[in-house]
């Protein structure tokens, strides 16, 4: 930390306040006002905490002007080609890579743990079956904690441990659940002889009737989207799990509300929203007409999938994603899917048009995956909980990260604007 400072005057005070600046391993510098209260009796307004570092942390880093995105130092392109969803999880929870012995006992150890509780089964049944996905999966993933509350002592770090490694299991499960409940289709158990993606697409697409082959470049695609939305700092959903978990609720119901909060279609229902605009833009010959519309300051129609908010540059991402993309398209010889050609018409002209360039409105990784999986075949309903699938690991590395320092409960302060005190009016 840099012994820097930086002064406040305030009118009315007679003395200037000193506040320390801190300096983090990357990144701008923080004014630290924790004192700000004791010493001038107000505290500051940040509406979105846009201009607030809420807590400390080593497990993500993001540059948006420059784009890039690190994971407990290792760029994301990187990890993209080298690791896989597996070794990033044990990289996000535990600080460093693993040697092969530690990745091969973490790999049994979450193998072991992908089966849910039978009784689990029963909950689905109280859903409407044509109840979203998410809130079926909000609703039971809430409800691990009945099942599994031997290991809750979030004051015991092997708790903690063995929470997270039910979690990163057996979400995949509780995914592919939700979908088959939808369809009206059975359950399918995990198979421990698969890997993370291949075991997921197993659980969703194979049936008693016959043998489900996996295909490989499917497989990778599922693996790199994992990867690529495993953690993205304090994002609204981390920042609600942080914020639960500061009140000492267990692991499940802090994921519970990461889950809700994820729901939300500015943050995790941005791939599904791509989808609904090229149903809506419906036909090449109406692709002019649309992007007309989207310069059109206005009109309310916007281009989903586009621009990021913390990206200025190009979505780190959304490179290893165009990539991906491509190589499922060219194994599905789908190049004349009408609705896939208006997408691939979107992003030529996005990375081509000057309004769009000038504007940072580059194609995100939102705009990709949602491609992707809607080719593999998975409905669009299915696509924020993938999402929440993987963002997993980074919500229970946060909260072990949280848990396992000092911390206070979140308490966040207003500006209040109503009714000064007044009495009750006499009748």
């Amino acid at each position: 930390m840099a012994d820097k400072k930086a002064v406040l005057t305030v009118d009315g005070l007679e003395q200037s306040i000193e506040f320390p600046i801190l300096s983090g391993t990357t990144g701008p510098d923080v004014i630290d006002v924790r004192s700000l209260g004791g010493a001038t009796g107000m505290f500051t307004y940040d509406p979105g905490f846009l201009a607030t570092a809420s807590c400390e942390s080593k497990i993500t880093f993001i540059d948006g002007e420059k784009g890039i995105l690190l994971h407990r130092g290792y760029p994301i392109e990187q990890l993209a080609e080298h690791s896989d969803y597996v070794e990033l999880c044990y990289l996000l929870l535990n600080g460093e890579l693993p040697t092969p012995a530690q990745r091969e006992k973490f790999e049994n150890t979450i193998r072991r743990h992908t089966m849910v509780h039978e009784q689990l089964t029963q909950f689905f049944k109280g859903f409407r079956r044509d109840a979203h996905p998410m809130a079926v999966m909000c609703g039971v993933v809430g409800a691990l904690s009945a099942f599994y509350h031997e290991a809750m002592d979030i004051s015991d770090a092997y708790h903690r441990e063995v929470s997270a490694h039910r979690l990163i299991a057996k979400m995949p499960t509780i995914a592919a659940m939700c979908y088959k409940y939808s369809t009206g289709q059975p359950f399918v158990y995990p198979r421990n002889d698969l890997t993370y993606a291949e075991n997921f697409l197993h659980m969703m697409f194979a049936t008693p009737c016959e043998e489900y082959k996996v295909n490989p470049v499917f497989a990778k695609a599922m693996d790199r989207i994992f990867m690529l939305h495993a953690d993205h700092e304090q994002n609204a959903s981390t920042s609600t799990v942080r914020l639960a978990g500061s009140t000492g609720a267990n692991p499940f119901a802090c994921i519970a509300a990461g889950i809700a909060a994820l729901w939300g279609p500015a943050h995790g229902g941005a791939n599904e929203a791509v989808l609904t605009m090229l149903d809506e833009i419906g036909d090449e010959s109406r692709i002019d007409e649309f992007v007309a519309r989207a310069k059109d300051k206005n009109d309310p129609f916007k281009l989903m999938g586009f621009g990021h908010r913390v990206y200025r540059n190009f979505d780190p991402r959304a490179r290893v994603m165009k990539k991906t993309c491509d190589e499922v398209l060219q194994e599905l010889g789908m190049a004349d899917d009408p609705q896939l050609k208006i997408a691939k018409r979107l992003e030529q002209i996005a990375l081509e048009d000057d309004y769009f360039k000038s504007r940072r409105l580059y194609p995100n990784v939102d705009f990709y995956s949602g491609i992707i999986l809607k080719a593999i075949g998975i409905p669009t309903a299915m696509f924020t909980v993938i999402f929440a699938m993987s963002r997993t690991i980074g919500w229970i590395s946060h909260w072990n990260e949280m848990i396992s320092n000092d911390y206070k409960i979140g308490r966040p302060r207003q500006l209040y604007t109503g009714a000064p005190q007044r009495d009750y009016p006499q009748r």
